[in-house]
Formats: C-alpha cells, sequence, structure tokens
C-alpha cells in the first residue's frame, strides 16, 4: 500500500476519541508509518476537551458514537462550536439512525465499526482531500457573491451579510459548488461525487442532511426558500432572493 503523499503541514495529527483501547492502538499502530500523528482518549467529555483546546491543532478526528462521560454526538456538537476540523464518525451498528444525527450535527463521514484499515485510511484521505488548500501555484479563485450571501473558495469563507458562517467543510464543499453555479440545478448525484471523493450509493440521503443543515444556517425555509430552491426529481440551486 502507498503511503500517505507528503503535504507541506508534514505529518498529520490526528486525535481518536474512542472507549475501545486496543482498536484505537491497532489504528495507530497502522495509521503511525502512513504519515499520522495518533492521539488517542477513552473519555468523551476528556475528548472534547482535548479537541476543543486553544493549543490543538488536530487535523482529522475519529470518532465513536458510544463513550463514557458523554456520547459522541454531543462531543460533535462542542467541537462544531468552535473549529471546522474533519470529522470521522464511527457507529457500532452502522445505524441509518446514528449516521443522519451525526451527518445532522456536523460529521463528515462515518464507518461502521467493522471497517478494515484500508477503508478508515481511504476515507481519511478524502476528508483531508477535501479540507486541504489548493496549491500554492494555482490561480485564486474569485468570491462568489450572490445577493447578501459572499462565497470566498480559496480562503474557505462564507459571509452572509457580511456575518462569517460557521459551517462544516462538507457544508462549504456544497455552498461553494452551489454558488460556482448560481442559478442552475445541481443533481443530487453530481453534488455527491464532487464533495464526497470516493463511491457512494445514488440514494444517498446524506447529501439531503446536509442540504438541511447548510439551510438552517442560512436562516431559510425549505418550504419557502430564499437560497436554496428544491427541484423535485432534479436537485438543488441556489438563488438570489432579491430576484428569485
Amino acid at each position: 500500500m502507498n503511503a500517505v503523499s507528503e503535504t507541506p503541514l508534514g505529518r498529520i495529527r490526528l486525535l481518536m476519541i474512542d472507549d475501545d483501547k486496543k482498536l484505537c492502538r491497532l489504528v495507530g499502530d497502522y495509521l503511525t508509518p502512513l504519515g499520522f500523528d495518533v492521539t488517542a482518549e477513552h473519555d468523551g467529555s476528556v475528548g472534547a476537551e482535548r479537541a476543543t483546546a486553544p493549543d490543538a491543532h488536530w487535523q482529522a478526528i475519529i470518532l465513536d458514537v458510544m463513550l463514557p462521560g458523554i456520547d459522541g454526538f454531543e462531543v460533535l456538537r462542542r467541537i462544531r462550536r468552535t473549529s471546522e476540523v474533519p470529522v470521522l464518525m464511527l457507529t457500532a451498528r452502522g445505524d441509518e439512525t446514528d449516521r443522519i444525527v451525526g451527518l445532522e450535527v456536523g460529521a463528515d463521514d462515518y464507518l461502521p465499526k467493522t471497517f478494515s484499515t484500508r477503508e478508515l485510511l481511504a476515507r481519511l484521505r478524502a476528508v483531508l482531500r477535501r479540507t486541504s488548500r489548493a496549491p500554492a501555484d494555482a490561480a485564486p479563485a474569485a468570491e462568489i457573491v450572490v445577493g447578501p450571501l459572499r462565497v470566498q473558495p480559496e480562503a474557505r469563507l462564507a459571509l452572509l451579510a457580511d456575518q462569517p458562517l460557521i459551517l462544516t467543510p462538507v457544508e462549504f464543499d456544497l455552498l461553494a459548488s452551489l454558488a460556482r453555479a448560481r442559478g442552475r440545478v445541481r443533481t443530487r448525484e453530481a453534488l455527491l461525487d464532487e464533495i464526497r471523493d470516493r463511491n457512494y450509493e445514488v440514494f444517498d440521503r446524506s447529501i439531503d442532511v446536509h442540504i438541511s443543515a447548510l439551510r438552517k444556517k442560512l436562516g431559510d425555509d425549505a418550504k419557502n426558500p430564499r437560497f436554496i430552491r428544491t427541484l423535485r426529481s432534479a436537485g438543488y440551486m441556489l438563488t438570489d432572493p432579491a430576484v428569485s
């Protein structure tokens, strides 16, 4: 297996919050030679403190749902108050309800606990690619303006009425994709293909969950949307509320 490609940031700092100490050791032993520095915490409350510490510079977090102290969903809520760090959630049963809740709270991806180490590495690489900066020699992406909404792809910044929006990496990528296609429909399949960077099922519900979360942060109402319109059997479209 090829090692993780070198990046300007050097080794990748990864926090794993899981009460299964054996699993943490196995993941650490597997990822360390591949360019990751893995730190493990086994309690939800302690893990949340480590994840949100002022001097924390984690580049990715692996987070279990079932934890002592506080559960993984509450840990994720605390992380998302201050950070957009990519979070890969683990579910013991691969239950759809757990996956949907995790995505609604702000998870970037999920894995059942029966995962293989190779799949874990592939998922980590995917979320890291989505959140990495563009190459230094790439042309700067122009700011996209849609009414009171401004999206700055290069800075990964979105502002609504000049106020910054706190978005997860997936939510930002979705918004940027819709903004680039403003006034035109983007199908669910096209959005999934662009933001997930892996194989997916056509009927994967995660895209709708992320759109719902994005709407809430835009102050949008799905029944009477200002920004994100749903076109039945087609997809989603971003519109200027002043002209839509």
